[in-house]
């Protein structure tokens, strides 16, 4: 019996040892259809490795890991065996061209006419470095520059820098009155950039910058300066899990991105703040051409009762069809949820058509809880839009969206850009 029980575990531990040597182990990983972005770059960016096990599982988490690139529209993995246990593993690439040029062309509250003529390459060196800038003329001249390369010091770390000189009129609200300024704001930023792992990120740095507000015209107060400049140094901090899978113009998943800054005034003129938000996205694919998407944010300030609020309701961020910067607060709850189809689809060319609505409302500067069903605060705007993409070239998406409120005080208008709206 006991030389029976010493057979039994002879044999278990030899199969055991024939069944870890016949595991599937990769041979070596080859990139096909790279033509910009370096092949050790891609590897770089792979989990799954040559002499490892071949999981198929990780290999699922790097192939949408390098779908969420600017520089990749496409990617899939193929395995064909070599010889032995030994595999090989080809990941294929489909490229986006990623020098893209921009214009955007509107008007400004004040019937002026505006434009924001741009440029930037988001695979830089084939890297996946972002480097670019843009001149802004509206009713002044900006400009800007930026710089990000979230894998400068291999696939978790980077840096991020942008310098920015932005001139605008800008309303002032208080009193129930309106003015308004001159506004610039001269800013350096400094950014490190940590990718934990395939979903959980952060960026952590420094912003320094002037802000200087000039009185131009409309309601004026003892309370409420006509000349501001101050000096302002901003801490940030910004963590995002990210669970998004791309195919193509569709995607499916959630995100979440929180972002918190804690400003400091370098004088008595404005008092310190802090204003954090968080974003949270939700989206889920219908087929080959339907898409429902979704955007809540949540964001508080320093509650101070100042004219000068951090929170604004816009056309371009929050509110399709509000108009621009028509008011202000220290706390924000805003809904956008909009369904996308594609209406046409031929080659690289791509029409999408979408039925959204956008809702918000704030609370006012030194208000309470209660302004955020205040009559007054709370906008509803349904509206249509219509995309038209690109699927070669990367964020190569036009977008038209009339929106009309249906709330008290509502107005309507298009609001025009490049980028879905979130």
């Amino acid at each position: 019996m006991r030389y029976l029980k010493a057979l039994l575990v002879f044999v278990f531990l030899v199969g055991t040892f024939i069944s870890y040597g016949q595991e599937k182990i990769i041979y070596d990983i080859k990139i096909r259809g790279a033509k910009k972005t370096k092949a050790s770059f891609i590897k770089s960016m792979l989990e799954s490795k040559s002499g490892e096990v071949l999981d198929s599982a990780k290999l699922k988490k790097d192939i949408a890991q390098l779908k969420r690139l600017p520089a990749i529209s496409h990617a899939y993995f193929q395995i064909f065996f070599s010889h032995d246990n030994l595999y090989n593993v080809f990941v294929n690439i489909e490229e986006n061209f990623t020098i893209i040029p921009y214009g955007n062309v509107y008007t400004t509250n004040n019937d002026e006419f505006a434009y924001r003529v741009g440029i930037n390459e988001f695979n830089f060196l084939g890297r996946n470095i972002t480097i670019g800038g843009f001149f802004q003329r509206d009713i002044y001249n900006s400009h800007a520059f930026n710089f990000r390369a979230p894998f400068l010091f291999g696939r978790k770390f980077g840096l991020s820098f942008t310098y920015q000189n932005l001139t605008t009129q800008e309303p002032v609200f208080f009193n129930n009155t309106t003015a308004d300024y001159k506004y610039n704001n001269t800013s350096y930023e400094l950014l490190g950039l940590v990718q934990f792992n395939f979903r959980n990120r952060i960026e952590a740095g420094l912003n320094i910058f002037t802000e200087d507000y000039q009185y131009k015209f409309g309601a004026t107060s003892p309370s409420v300066p006509q000349s501001l400049v101050v000096d302002k140094s901003l801490l940030k901090f910004i963590y995002e899990y990210n669970a998004l899978d791309y195919f193509y113009e569709s995607v499916s998943g959630f995100r979440s991105l929180f972002n918190f800054q804690y400003v400091k005034a370098n004088g008595t003129q404005l008092p310190d703040f802090s204003i954090w938000w968080n974003d949270f996205f939700y989206y889920k694919r219908f087929g080959e051409n339907g898409n429902w998407a979704n955007r809540v944010r949540i964001g508080f300030a320093s509650n101070e009762d100042t004219p000068f609020a951090p929170f604004s309701v816009d056309n371009n961020i929050n509110v399709r069809g509000v108009g621009n910067i028509i008011d202000r607060g220290t706390g924000v709850i805003v809904i956008n949820t909009e369904y996308r189809h594609v209406l046409y689809r031929k080659k690289n060319l791509m029409i999408q058509g979408n039925a959204f609505i956008d809702a918000g409302s704030w609370r006012n500067p030194g208000g309470d809880l209660g302004d955020f069903s205040d009559s007054d605060n709370l906008r509803i705007y349904p509206g249509l839009g219509i995309r038209f993409i690109h699927k070669k070239v990367y964020n190569a998406i036009f977008r038209i969206d009339y929106g009309y409120g249906i709330t008290k005080n509502g107005t309507q208008g298009f609001v025009f850009g490049i980028g879905q709206y979130f």
